[in-house]
């Protein structure tokens, strides 16, 4: 990509896949990013060994200087570095911290925000998995202005995306990753006029816990199946079978009825709270995934059985 005709002096913030898009366009497209925050290196793998987030690791390919301060909000010093930046902007993409108002006001167009939904619907830490949860046949990418409430700023530019009944959060994660790296280099090029978030059609999606991924196989099959293709990879969708956790990582909606999680068939066919759900790939700890064939071979789920 060409430089920029007004490359700005910019810092970036931000720490998971999602954001390294962005980024790597920010550089390419010759803007200078004067700092790369992130979030610090955490102990990974099965020697726990501290691990750079995949935003650091792309930086030190890039040759771009990087901080992760553990915290922001009463850290002056930190405000003071910030500001030492004399930043045009900062850019923003699911950083995971807070930005205290000090940072905010820094530079001198603000801080923008890539977020992965259509504001105001989704705010919060995991839009992506919330819009296929809820059904959602669209969602997409706003670029915002940030200021102190939780994505509550004005919008400057949107794109949106279908949602497929066979969409899934990979899939949806990596098409609004590229979106958003395209949208922030149009918002800095034209500086667009901002307009605020509508008052209706706040919702919210929280952060997500290892337990939101249990199977409960009173809910509607429709529901169960949206789950999965939305948890999956993290933190994946499970139930329990003799108190051991089986993961489910893809499923298919079936006709059949009877007791919730009750084994319909031998194959993996299991009755929900309405209709049924046919189990197509599966996972025992400590091993691979595997299609549902191939596991029920090794651990059968005869008709009749009960999954927790």
């Amino acid at each position: 990509m060409s430089n920029p005709r007004h490359p700005l002096r910019l810092a970036f913030m931000g720490s998971p896949d999602f954001a390294v898009p962005a980024l790597r366009a920010l550089h390419d497209a010759g803007h200078e990013i004067a700092a790369v925050y992130c979030q610090p290196p955490k102990p990974a793998g099965r020697g726990q060994k501290e691990t750079p987030c995949p935003v650091h690791r792309a930086a030190l390919e890039l040759g771009l200087p990087v901080r992760h301060p553990a915290r922001l909000k009463r850290d002056e010093a930190e405000h003071a570095a910030f500001a030492a930046l004399d930043l045009d902007v900062a850019v923003v993409a699911a950083y995971g911290l807070i930005l205290p108002k000090a940072m905010l006001e820094a530079p001198r167009r603000g801080c923008l925000n890539i977020h992965a939904s259509l504001l105001p619907r989704w705010r919060g830490a995991g839009p992506i998995q919330a819009a296929i949860l809820a059904g959602d046949t669209e969602t997409g990418i706003t670029i915002m202005r940030m200021e102190e409430g939780l994505d509550t700023g004005p919008m400057l530019l949107a794109e949106a995306v279908p949602i497929t009944p066979a969409t899934t959060t990979p899939e949806l994660h990596d098409a609004l990753a590229a979106i958003g790296a395209r949208l922030i280099l149009r918002a800095l090029a034209e500086n667009p006029a901002a307009t605020p978030q509508p008052a209706e059609g706040v919702t919210y999606a929280p952060k997500l816990a290892k337990e939101d991924g249990r199977l409960d196989w009173a809910q509607p099959a429709e529901a169960l199946e949206r789950r999965i293709r939305a948890l999956n990879p993290w933190p994946g969708t499970f139930f329990l079978l003799k108190g051991e956790a089986i993961r489910v990582s893809a499923a298919a909606l079936e006709a059949g009825n009877g007791s919730s999680g009750e084994a319909l068939d031998d194959a993996g066919l299991i009755a929900c709270g309405r209709g049924a759900l046919r189990l197509q790939r599966l996972q025992r700890p400590g091993r691979a995934a595997i299609p549902a064939e191939a596991f029920l071979r090794g651990l059968p789920i005869p008709a009749g059985t009960r999954l927790e």
